[in-house]
């Protein structure tokens, strides 16, 4: 079943053309990675499932609600139902910890005050974090831990859906494996579908079931990663076709 189903989407600003007719089906439980070169619309292509863009014309579903005809009531309800976790993490510098995880319960909700410490509690434990952080502030973290308490407030709120901006960017190659590794586990865990925008090769190659790859306005292939690999295109032969990327390749298959 399609969480996410995307039809014949165009997206463009004046005579600018970014997207040219994208279809893109992501199933449920999957972990599906949008992948391009600079300026090919990857983070647009996120912004219109997340409704925070409309795209020219096409047709947007997620999670069984039309985003071309849908009510305002049902966006309210439907905003809580997907978590993002923003590339530098876009933590409120001015809350704590604790704040940064419970706006959005506060913003949503009437749950009491100390039902949300629990909620924050667990999902700090959730993301390999202790409960002492809970009252830093962003300024007292270091840059893997600020991605962690981004990915605790997007989970604050039980999310299906899970959007991932480069998530990996800016950690150390220890750090950036440990938070696949959490990325696959919360996934299992929870039985969640999450979308990731990444050019990280490990990411690729250890944790994405399938992805799409935009290039000249399409996507130019979509599938398993050796569906993509099959796949005669020159973005694609720069980006896998090197020694690096085939010793990976034939590591993992074998």
């Amino acid at each position: 079943m399609s969480v996410i189903r995307m039809r014949n989407i165009i997206t463009s600003f004046g005579d600018k053309v970014i997207h040219d007719g994208i279809d893109l089906d992501i199933g449920a439980g999957e972990i599906y990675g949008v992948l391009g070169e600079s300026g090919s619309g990857k983070t647009l292509l996120i912004k219109e499932m997340i409704m925070l863009l409309e795209p020219t014309s096409g047709e947007v579903n997620v999670l069984g609600y039309d985003l071309n005809n849908i009510a305002y009531e049902d966006a309210q309800e439907l905003r809580q139902k997907w978590g993002i976790l923003f590339q530098f993490g876009a933590l409120y510098s001015s809350l704590n910890v604790a704040e940064n995880i419970s706006i959005a319960i506060k913003e949503y909700t009437n749950t009491p005050k100390k039902l949300v410490d629990e909620i924050v509690a667990t999902k700090l434990n959730m993301v390999g974090l202790s409960p002492e952080v809970a009252s830093l502030y962003p300024a007292q973290l270091s840059g893997g831990m600020i991605k962690r308490v981004a990915l605790a407030r997007a989970l604050a709120m039980d999310p299906k859906l899970l959007f991932l901006d480069e998530p990996t960017s800016g950690l150390d190659p220890i750090g950036a494996r440990d938070f696949d590794k959490l990325i696959v586990e919360l996934r299992d865990l929870l039985d969640i579908t999450i979308v990731i925008i990444t050019h990280d090769l490990d990411s690729i190659f250890s944790i994405i079931d399938r992805f799409s790859i935009l290039a000249d306005k399409k996507i130019v292939a979509q599938g398993t990663l050796e569906e993509v690999l099959a796949t005669k295109h020159p973005f694609i032969e720069r980006f896998f076709k090197n020694d690096y990327v085939l010793s990976r390749y034939i590591k993992k298959s074998y």
